[in-house]
């Protein structure tokens, strides 16, 4: 059995015969890890599939749509689309103690629960740690195997025997390639363990949760093909110590993309958040000084969030900017604007920007907002309860469209507010609430609070 030594970057996967302190692939310094390989053969290998030939479209079209397989879980099947498309692959990143394992334990549960087959592959804990998980879960499901066996071959051995509906791969770091003598969690374990069950559970129809480890920027750990390899890309979201979580989906080939569930988690485990529109704005003071609230668009769900501001004098020659749940950058430029349009002498003040909840604004739709809410804070004037604001802001200090308006206004109507804030010409309003149309950011600021 010959073996030979290489050298793999552990961001892109990029090999080397020798060791270099820069990675050619991707320019990452310090990411190249010595791998030594054997050329000894598998022990079984996923029988090769039948040649495929070409098919017509009106052809595949006549076809039945595979039916999902829905978990129950609403929030969970919300994001992937409808539920899990059998033959596909998820991959499941958050950090660690999030929920992941809670989360994929009791999607397993409910789909064992429904007749479905379902085996749970645990690479990194035994089947009385996974049992004793379940048990506090209060989870009992007759069709619910266990693996406790983070060997691929063994895996594929499990799969031919029991022929699940779904697999549970907990976790894909911690599987061993049968032909691989690297350690596990290598970027060749994971690149080609995936393969491997890929390879093995497209042609028998199997759906795969894959859970994954993350890395300290917040990226799902191994190489970036694994995520090109997969169906769809779910990341568990929040803080540790929070209630709420927060699952998006990144990428979907079987749904939308950018879709967010939120989930609570409680003393029996993960449950759906009831009444998710509204759920950040439960403990929302009436008249609070530097708040004010938009709604931006999560996938197809508009969300109402309050953002708030705190501007104090600074005691340094350069002011500090803070963010938490928005774009630094983007809050620079806001404070730029409010500086030379708006007239608002910023420059000696350090600015505060949180939004609540521990959700994070990505869209420019929350310009306005933040906007507002850094002018309340500034001239100690609370913003009126029932506005909102919608809206993003350009360099020469114009609020510009934003896209499905009528959707995020009808959800603002429909949580009591009465004004709406919005940009010029944006269409009708749903009944009961009042459109006030701005054209710049200091016309929002004279309608807001007044001259």
């Amino acid at each position: 059995m010959r073996e030979k030594t290489v050298y793999v970057c552990q961001t892109c996967g990029y090999e080397a015969p020798k060791w270099l302190g820069r990675c050619p692939g991707c320019g990452a310094w310090n990411t190249l890890v010595e791998e030594r390989r054997s050329a000894r053969p598998a022990k079984e290998r996923p029988a090769a599939p039948a040649i495929a030939r070409p098919v017509s479209l009106a052809a595949a079209a006549a076809r039945p749509p595979a039916e999902r397989l829905r978990t129950g879980l609403e929030e969970f099947d919300r994001v992937l689309g409808g539920g899990l498309v059998p033959g596909s692959l998820v991959l499941l990143g958050g950090e660690p103690g999030i929920g992941k394992s809670t989360l994929a334990s009791i999607a397993a549960a409910r789909l064992a629960g429904a007749g479905r087959r379902v085996l749970y592959a645990g690479g990194e804990e035994s089947e009385e740690q996974i049992r004793l998980r379940l048990a506090r879960l209060g989870v009992e499901a007759a069709d619910l195997y266990l693996l406790a066996d983070g060997r691929l071959d063994a895996l594929q051995e499990a799969v031919e025997t029991l022929r699940p509906a779904a697999v549970i791969v907990d976790s894909v770091q911690t599987m061993r390639h049968p032909e691989l003598a690297s350690a596990p969690g290598s970027v060749a374990q994971v690149r080609e363990g995936t393969a491997f069950l890929l390879e093995m559970l497209k042609p028998r129809k199997v759906a795969a949760l894959l859970i994954g480890h993350v890395t300290k920027e917040g990226t799902i750990a191994g190489p970036r093909v694994l995520e090109h390899l997969v169906d769809a890309v779910l990341y568990f979201e929040g803080e540790r110590y929070q209630q709420y979580r927060v699952l998006r989906a990144v990428k979907n080939r079987f749904g939308p993309t950018n879709e967010l569930g939120l989930f609570e988690m409680t003393e029996s485990g993960l449950v759906p958040a009831e009444a998710p529109t509204k759920l950040f704005l439960r403990e929302r003071s009436e008249a609070a000084i530097g708040a004010a609230v938009t709604a931006t668009m999560e996938g197809s769900r508009p969300m109402l969030l309050e953002v708030q501001a705190l501007l104090v004098p600074t005691l340094f020659p350069v002011p500090r900017r803070s963010a938490t749940g928005f774009d630094l950058g983007r809050l620079h430029m806001l404070l730029a604007v409010l500086e030379k349009r708006a007239g608002l002498h910023l420059i000696g003040h350090d600015a505060y920007v949180n939004v609540v909840g521990g959700l994070r604004i990505s869209e420019p739709a929350a310009d306005l907002a933040v906007a507002l809410a850094i002018a309340s804070s500034f001239r100690e004037a609370p913003v009126a309860a029932g506005d909102v604001f919608i809206g993003e802001i350009g360099l020469s200090g114009e609020v510009r469209p934003v896209p499905r308006l009528s959707a995020r206004l009808a959800e603002a109507a429909r949580l009591g507010f009465r004004r709406a804030f919005v940009p010029p010409a944006a269409g009708g309003r749903p009944e009961g609430l009042v459109g006030v149309e701005v054209r710049t950011v200091r016309e929002a600021l004279e309608a807001a609070f007044g001259r």
